[in-house]
């Protein structure tokens, strides 16, 4: 299905995705993008529906083929103080923040978000298999965050994080069970699977 590549015609939109809100460990990442007019679908998607091979060859095209891009983090300890949506709005705002180019109108996924620096903004549930910017976030952001979880593993491999990527798998669900909570683990989240 073709992605909408413009909401307006006028403004100069930046698509904004987060990941890993549903996950017990490692940080929130966001990621913002904004389209160049000449930017192709090839096959860029809801970052869901693609797997780690294509999303990780689409990451170098999108970055080249895009007017700007920016990815930011939230640790777990800034999760657990301010919690997991409150993390992932502010995670889109620091992705805004480090953008070269101001956006004009700000396109997110899913239904919640923090005004921003007075620029208008557009909730869109499921926007990252409807708009083109969106789904281009949410690539940037899933493989960064994958990336980041398999760097991770390499210290705690009890885990499992290099295939679950911090989500509550058996795998993961057994080790906390055996292991108990790492350094990298949201305290705010329920970890105790006895």
């Amino acid at each position: 299905m073709e992605l909408i590549k413009k909401w307006s015609e006028n403004y100069v939109e930046a698509g904004c995705d987060e990941v890993g809100r549903g996950c017990l460990c490692g940080p929130v990442v966001a990621a913002a993008v904004v389209l160049d007019d000449n930017f192709e679908q090839n096959l860029v998607n809801d970052s869901k529906k693609l797997n780690f091979k294509t999303r990780l060859e689409l990451d170098d095209y999108i970055k080249n083929n895009v007017k700007d891009y920016a990815i930011a983090e939230l640790s777990p300890a800034f999760i657990d103080q301010h919690n997991i949506l409150n993390a992932s709005i502010h995670a889109m705002h620091n992705a805004l923040d480090k953008l070269t180019i101001r956006p004009e109108l700000i396109l997110v996924d899913g239904n919640k978000f923090h005004p921003y620096n007075y620029i208008p903004h557009q909730c869109i549930i499921k926007g990252d298999s409807k708009i083109l910017s969106i789904a281009a976030a949410s690539i940037l952001a899933k493989n960064y965050r994958d990336q980041l979880m398999i760097r991770l593993h390499e210290e705690f491999p009890e885990y499992g994080w290099n295939k679950n990527m911090g989500y509550a798998t058996k795998v993961h669900i057994e080790a906390l069970k055996k292991f108990g909570p790492t350094k990298y683990h949201r305290q705010s989240f329920r970890l105790n699977y006895d």
